[in-house]
């Protein structure tokens, strides 16, 4: 599937593919300048996303939007976990 997601920029595109249990975040700058960017991520609060193509995992995502600086006609894609609900309470 392919869900496109808000972006604070317009010269960001951020939307998400989805096939089976594969979930890609995709952002992409088409500025020649950097550019920053904040995505309601919340579906996935509690996520760390990494990014495919040198296995970093960024921060965390939270309730407040994501926060992404991309270089002129940059790009990340990353991979996400629907992060699964908190059973009890850690000690």
């Amino acid at each position: 599937s392919y869900t496109e997601l808000p972006s604070t920029n317009p010269a960001v595109i951020a939307f998400l593919r989805e096939y089976k249990d594969d979930l890609v975040l995709c952002v992409h700058n088409f500025s020649r300048f950097a550019q920053p960017t904040e995505l309601d991520l919340r579906t996935f609060s509690g996520a760390h996303p990494v990014e495919l193509i040198g296995g970093v995992r960024f921060p965390a995502i939270g309730e407040l939007p994501y926060l992404l600086t991309l270089a002129g006609h940059g790009f990340y894609w990353f991979r996400l976990t629907r992060a699964t609900p908190r059973t009890g309470r850690r000690h």
